[in-house]
Protein backbone atom coordinates (compact mmCIF):
# COMPACT_ATOMS: atom_id res chain seq x y z
CA UNK A 1 0.00 0.00 0.00
CA UNK A 2 1.50 3.30 -1.06
CA UNK A 3 0.58 6.65 0.46
CA UNK A 4 0.82 9.10 -2.41
CA UNK A 5 0.79 12.17 -0.11
CA UNK A 6 -1.37 13.91 -2.71
CA UNK A 7 -3.98 16.40 -1.66
CA UNK A 8 -6.47 15.69 -4.45
CA UNK A 9 -9.72 17.62 -4.69
CA UNK A 10 -9.44 18.60 -1.03
CA UNK A 11 -9.11 14.96 0.10
CA UNK A 12 -6.22 12.75 1.27
CA UNK A 13 -5.61 10.18 -1.46
CA UNK A 14 -3.97 6.78 -0.90
CA UNK A 15 -3.37 4.06 -3.48
CA UNK A 16 -3.20 0.34 -2.78
CA UNK A 17 -0.82 -0.95 -5.46
CA UNK A 18 -2.12 -4.38 -6.37
CA UNK A 19 -0.41 -3.80 -9.71
CA UNK A 20 2.86 -4.43 -7.83
CA UNK A 21 1.96 -8.01 -6.85
CA UNK A 22 5.04 -9.80 -8.27
CA UNK A 23 3.29 -12.07 -10.76
CA UNK A 24 3.09 -11.06 -14.44
CA UNK A 25 2.50 -7.32 -13.78
CA UNK A 26 0.21 -8.08 -10.84
CA UNK A 27 -3.30 -6.76 -10.37
CA UNK A 28 -6.60 -8.16 -9.14
CA UNK A 29 -6.36 -11.02 -11.64
CA UNK A 30 -3.08 -12.09 -10.05
CA UNK A 31 -4.71 -12.19 -6.61
CA UNK A 32 -7.47 -14.36 -7.99
CA UNK A 33 -5.19 -16.59 -10.06
CA UNK A 34 -3.16 -17.48 -6.97
CA UNK A 35 -6.28 -19.08 -5.49
CA UNK A 36 -7.14 -20.94 -8.70
CA UNK A 37 -3.62 -22.26 -9.15
CA UNK A 38 -3.57 -23.50 -5.58
CA UNK A 39 -6.37 -25.85 -6.63
CA UNK A 40 -4.65 -26.65 -9.93
CA UNK A 41 -1.37 -27.53 -8.23
CA UNK A 42 -3.01 -29.65 -5.54
CA UNK A 43 -5.34 -31.39 -8.00
CA UNK A 44 -2.65 -32.48 -10.47
CA UNK A 45 -4.39 -30.83 -13.41
CA UNK A 46 -2.34 -30.86 -16.60
CA UNK A 47 -3.97 -28.09 -18.66
CA UNK A 48 -6.16 -25.02 -18.20
CA UNK A 49 -9.06 -23.62 -20.20
CA UNK A 50 -10.24 -20.05 -19.70
CA UNK A 51 -11.99 -17.21 -21.49
CA UNK A 52 -11.19 -13.57 -22.28
CA UNK A 53 -10.58 -10.91 -24.90
CA UNK A 54 -7.23 -9.95 -26.39
CA UNK A 55 -6.94 -7.17 -23.79
CA UNK A 56 -7.66 -9.51 -20.86
CA UNK A 57 -5.34 -9.11 -17.88
CA UNK A 58 -6.79 -12.36 -16.57
CA UNK A 59 -5.75 -14.33 -19.66
CA UNK A 60 -2.25 -12.85 -19.62
CA UNK A 61 -1.68 -13.88 -16.02
CA UNK A 62 -3.26 -17.33 -16.33
CA UNK A 63 -1.21 -18.12 -19.45
CA UNK A 64 1.95 -16.94 -17.68
CA UNK A 65 1.27 -19.09 -14.62
CA UNK A 66 0.56 -22.07 -16.86
CA UNK A 67 3.81 -21.54 -18.77
CA UNK A 68 5.80 -21.35 -15.55
CA UNK A 69 4.39 -24.78 -14.64
CA UNK A 70 4.89 -26.18 -18.12
CA UNK A 71 1.19 -26.94 -18.56
CA UNK A 72 -0.88 -26.01 -21.60
CA UNK A 73 -3.27 -23.05 -21.57
CA UNK A 74 -6.26 -22.72 -23.91
CA UNK A 75 -7.92 -19.33 -24.21
CA UNK A 76 -11.34 -19.04 -25.82
CA UNK A 77 -11.54 -15.49 -27.13
CA UNK A 78 -14.30 -13.54 -28.89
CA UNK A 79 -13.43 -12.49 -32.44
CA UNK A 80 -15.20 -9.21 -31.78
CA UNK A 81 -12.41 -8.25 -29.34
CA UNK A 82 -9.33 -9.78 -30.93
CA UNK A 83 -7.17 -6.77 -31.81
CA UNK A 84 -3.45 -6.95 -31.17
CA UNK A 85 -2.53 -5.78 -27.65
CA UNK A 86 0.49 -6.18 -25.40
CA UNK A 87 -1.55 -8.60 -23.30
CA UNK A 88 -2.21 -10.72 -26.40
CA UNK A 89 1.45 -10.60 -27.39
CA UNK A 90 2.36 -11.95 -23.96
CA UNK A 91 -0.25 -14.71 -24.21
CA UNK A 92 1.49 -15.73 -27.43
CA UNK A 93 4.90 -15.46 -25.73
CA UNK A 94 3.62 -17.91 -23.11
CA UNK A 95 2.54 -20.22 -25.97
CA UNK A 96 -1.12 -20.22 -25.01
CA UNK A 97 -3.46 -21.60 -27.66
CA UNK A 98 -5.89 -18.78 -28.49
CA UNK A 99 -9.13 -19.97 -30.07
CA UNK A 100 -11.06 -17.06 -31.55
CA UNK A 101 -14.77 -17.58 -32.14
CA UNK A 102 -17.86 -15.34 -32.42
CA UNK A 103 -18.95 -14.25 -28.96
CA UNK A 104 -22.21 -16.22 -29.19
CA UNK A 105 -20.18 -19.40 -29.75
CA UNK A 106 -17.93 -18.99 -26.71
CA UNK A 107 -19.96 -21.16 -24.31
CA UNK A 108 -20.22 -24.12 -26.69
CA UNK A 109 -16.57 -23.82 -27.67
CA UNK A 110 -15.52 -24.00 -24.02
CA UNK A 111 -17.67 -27.06 -23.40
CA UNK A 112 -16.38 -28.81 -26.54
CA UNK A 113 -12.75 -28.05 -25.71
CA UNK A 114 -13.13 -29.46 -22.19
CA UNK A 115 -14.75 -32.63 -23.59
CA UNK A 116 -12.03 -32.96 -26.21
CA UNK A 117 -9.23 -32.65 -23.66
CA UNK A 118 -10.83 -35.15 -21.28
CA UNK A 119 -11.40 -37.59 -24.14
CA UNK A 120 -7.69 -37.39 -25.01
CA UNK A 121 -6.80 -38.46 -21.47
CA UNK A 122 -5.95 -35.04 -20.04
CA UNK A 123 -7.25 -33.48 -16.84
CA UNK A 124 -8.30 -29.90 -17.67
CA UNK A 125 -9.16 -27.19 -15.14
CA UNK A 126 -11.61 -24.48 -16.18
CA UNK A 127 -11.19 -20.92 -14.89
CA UNK A 128 -14.17 -18.63 -15.61
CA UNK A 129 -13.42 -15.40 -17.45
CA UNK A 130 -11.97 -12.73 -15.20
CA UNK A 131 -11.44 -15.24 -12.40
CA UNK A 132 -15.15 -15.09 -11.64
CA UNK A 133 -16.51 -17.23 -8.80
CA UNK A 134 -16.01 -17.83 -5.10
CA UNK A 135 -12.22 -18.14 -5.33
CA UNK A 136 -12.08 -14.72 -6.96
CA UNK A 137 -14.39 -13.27 -4.32
CA UNK A 138 -12.27 -14.77 -1.53
CA UNK A 139 -9.18 -13.04 -2.96
CA UNK A 140 -10.72 -9.64 -2.26
CA UNK A 141 -12.03 -10.58 1.14
CA UNK A 142 -8.37 -11.19 1.91
CA UNK A 143 -7.55 -7.82 0.34
CA UNK A 144 -10.09 -6.14 2.61
CA UNK A 145 -8.44 -7.76 5.61
CA UNK A 146 -5.14 -6.24 4.46
CA UNK A 147 -6.79 -2.82 4.32
CA UNK A 148 -8.09 -3.20 7.88
CA UNK A 149 -4.63 -4.25 9.07
CA UNK A 150 -3.10 -1.21 7.35
CA UNK A 151 -5.61 1.05 9.07
CA UNK A 152 -4.74 -0.40 12.47
CA UNK A 153 -1.00 -0.27 11.92
CA UNK A 154 -1.03 3.29 10.60
CA UNK A 155 -3.79 4.67 12.85
CA UNK A 156 -5.96 5.77 9.94
CA UNK A 157 -9.51 5.15 8.78
CA UNK A 158 -10.50 5.26 5.14
CA UNK A 159 -13.80 6.98 4.45
CA UNK A 160 -14.11 5.79 0.84
CA UNK A 161 -12.66 2.97 -1.26
CA UNK A 162 -12.73 3.26 -5.07
CA UNK A 163 -11.74 0.76 -7.76
CA UNK A 164 -12.65 -0.51 -11.23
CA UNK A 165 -15.70 -2.81 -11.10
CA UNK A 166 -15.89 -5.28 -13.98
CA UNK A 167 -16.91 -8.95 -13.80
CA UNK A 168 -18.01 -8.46 -10.20
CA UNK A 169 -15.90 -10.63 -7.89
CA UNK A 170 -13.42 -7.91 -6.89
CA UNK A 171 -16.37 -5.74 -5.86
CA UNK A 172 -18.14 -8.69 -4.22
CA UNK A 173 -15.07 -9.62 -2.19
CA UNK A 174 -14.64 -6.11 -0.83
CA UNK A 175 -18.31 -5.86 0.19
CA UNK A 176 -18.16 -9.33 1.77
CA UNK A 177 -15.04 -8.29 3.67
CA UNK A 178 -16.78 -5.14 4.87
CA UNK A 179 -19.90 -7.06 5.88
CA UNK A 180 -18.09 -9.91 7.63
CA UNK A 181 -16.00 -7.41 9.61
CA UNK A 182 -19.05 -5.25 10.46
CA UNK A 183 -17.02 -2.34 9.13
CA UNK A 184 -19.86 -0.10 8.02
CA UNK A 185 -18.44 3.39 8.49
CA UNK A 186 -16.83 3.59 5.04
CA UNK A 187 -18.28 3.58 1.53
CA UNK A 188 -17.04 1.12 -1.08
CA UNK A 189 -17.65 2.57 -4.53
CA UNK A 190 -17.15 0.42 -7.61
CA UNK A 191 -16.71 2.47 -10.78
CA UNK A 192 -18.14 0.42 -13.63
CA UNK A 193 -15.84 -0.03 -16.61
CA UNK A 194 -18.57 -1.40 -18.88
CA UNK A 195 -21.84 -2.67 -17.40
CA UNK A 196 -24.87 -0.51 -16.73
CA UNK A 197 -27.37 -0.78 -13.90
CA UNK A 198 -29.45 -2.63 -12.92
CA UNK A 199 -27.49 -5.54 -14.45
CA UNK A 200 -24.12 -4.24 -13.20
CA UNK A 201 -25.11 -4.14 -9.55
CA UNK A 202 -27.08 -7.38 -9.76
CA UNK A 203 -24.00 -9.27 -10.98
CA UNK A 204 -22.05 -8.05 -7.95
CA UNK A 205 -24.87 -9.00 -5.60
CA UNK A 206 -25.12 -12.47 -7.16
CA UNK A 207 -21.44 -13.07 -6.40
CA UNK A 208 -21.85 -11.81 -2.82
CA UNK A 209 -24.82 -14.07 -2.13
CA UNK A 210 -23.16 -17.04 -3.83
CA UNK A 211 -20.11 -16.74 -1.58
CA UNK A 212 -22.03 -16.21 1.67
CA UNK A 213 -24.42 -19.05 0.83
CA UNK A 214 -21.50 -21.39 0.13
CA UNK A 215 -20.40 -20.92 3.76
CA UNK A 216 -23.95 -21.03 5.15
CA UNK A 217 -23.54 -17.51 6.50
CA UNK A 218 -26.77 -15.77 7.42
CA UNK A 219 -26.96 -12.21 6.13
CA UNK A 220 -29.13 -9.13 5.96
CA UNK A 221 -29.98 -8.74 2.28
CA UNK A 222 -31.10 -5.14 2.62
CA UNK A 223 -27.87 -4.20 4.39
CA UNK A 224 -25.74 -5.80 1.69
CA UNK A 225 -27.68 -4.01 -1.05
CA UNK A 226 -27.09 -0.70 0.74
CA UNK A 227 -23.36 -1.43 1.00
CA UNK A 228 -23.05 -2.30 -2.69
CA UNK A 229 -22.45 0.97 -4.57
CA UNK A 230 -22.04 0.40 -8.31
CA UNK A 231 -21.62 3.67 -10.22
CA UNK A 232 -22.21 3.33 -13.96
CA UNK A 233 -21.82 7.04 -14.78
CA UNK A 234 -18.36 6.78 -16.35
CA UNK A 235 -18.52 3.83 -18.75
CA UNK A 236 -18.30 6.12 -21.79
CA UNK A 237 -18.72 4.18 -25.02
CA UNK A 238 -18.22 0.86 -23.25
CA UNK A 239 -15.54 -1.68 -22.42
CA UNK A 240 -12.06 -0.68 -23.53
CA UNK A 241 -13.23 2.64 -24.98
CA UNK A 242 -11.24 5.69 -23.93
CA UNK A 243 -12.00 9.37 -24.28
CA UNK A 244 -9.97 12.56 -23.96
CA UNK A 245 -10.78 12.99 -20.26
CA UNK A 246 -9.61 9.49 -19.36
CA UNK A 247 -6.44 9.87 -21.44
CA UNK A 248 -5.75 13.16 -19.66
CA UNK A 249 -6.02 11.40 -16.28
CA UNK A 250 -3.64 8.68 -17.49
CA UNK A 251 -1.07 11.23 -18.64
CA UNK A 252 -1.38 13.22 -15.42
CA UNK A 253 -0.95 10.17 -13.20
CA UNK A 254 2.14 8.96 -15.06
CA UNK A 255 3.83 12.35 -15.40
CA UNK A 256 3.20 13.65 -11.88
CA UNK A 257 3.24 10.49 -9.79
CA UNK A 258 4.89 7.78 -11.91
CA UNK A 259 1.83 5.54 -11.62
CA UNK A 260 0.57 3.82 -14.81
CA UNK A 261 -3.18 3.69 -15.40
CA UNK A 262 -5.05 2.37 -18.45
CA UNK A 263 -8.17 3.37 -20.35
CA UNK A 264 -9.89 -0.01 -19.98
CA UNK A 265 -9.83 -0.33 -16.20
CA UNK A 266 -7.85 1.83 -13.79
CA UNK A 267 -7.80 5.08 -15.79
CA UNK A 268 -11.55 4.96 -16.18
CA UNK A 269 -11.99 4.17 -12.48
CA UNK A 270 -9.60 6.92 -11.39
CA UNK A 271 -11.41 9.45 -13.57
CA UNK A 272 -14.75 8.25 -12.21
CA UNK A 273 -13.49 8.60 -8.65
CA UNK A 274 -12.42 12.19 -9.24
CA UNK A 275 -15.78 13.09 -10.77
CA UNK A 276 -17.66 11.32 -7.97
CA UNK A 277 -15.82 13.32 -5.31
CA UNK A 278 -16.47 16.59 -7.11
CA UNK A 279 -20.15 15.95 -7.83
CA UNK A 280 -20.88 14.90 -4.26
CA UNK A 281 -18.75 17.71 -2.82
CA UNK A 282 -16.72 15.27 -0.72
CA UNK A 283 -13.86 17.04 1.09
CA UNK A 284 -11.31 16.40 3.85
CA UNK A 285 -11.78 12.63 3.72
CA UNK A 286 -9.33 9.74 3.53
CA UNK A 287 -9.75 8.17 0.11
CA UNK A 288 -8.32 4.79 -0.90
CA UNK A 289 -8.00 3.90 -4.58
CA UNK A 290 -7.22 0.24 -5.30
CA UNK A 291 -5.00 -0.02 -8.37
CA UNK A 292 -6.24 -3.33 -9.82
CA UNK A 293 -3.52 -3.66 -12.46
CA UNK A 294 -3.39 -3.61 -16.24
CA UNK A 295 0.04 -2.09 -16.80
CA UNK A 296 0.52 -3.68 -20.26
CA UNK A 297 -2.65 -1.89 -21.37
CA UNK A 298 -1.00 1.42 -20.41
CA UNK A 299 1.48 0.82 -23.23
CA UNK A 300 -1.36 0.27 -25.69
CA UNK A 301 -2.71 3.67 -24.61
CA UNK A 302 0.77 5.15 -24.91
CA UNK A 303 0.99 4.06 -28.54
CA UNK A 304 -2.23 5.97 -29.28
CA UNK A 305 -1.26 9.16 -27.42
Amino acid sequence: MKETLIQKINNNLYIKRDDLIPISFGGNKARKAINFFHEIDNGNYDCVVTYGSSSSNHCRIVSNMCASRNIKCYIISPKEASETTFNKKMMELFEATIIEVPVDSVHDTIENKLKELKKSGLKPYFIPGGGHGNLGTKAYIDCYDEIIEYEKTNNIRFDYIFFASGTGTTHAGLVCGQYLNHDYDKKIVGISIARKNPRGKSVVLESIYEYLNSLNIKYDKDKIEDLTIFDDSYTGDGYGKENEKIISVIKDSMIKYGIPLDSTYTGKAFYGMQEYLIKKNIKSKNILFIHTGGTPLFFNDLERM
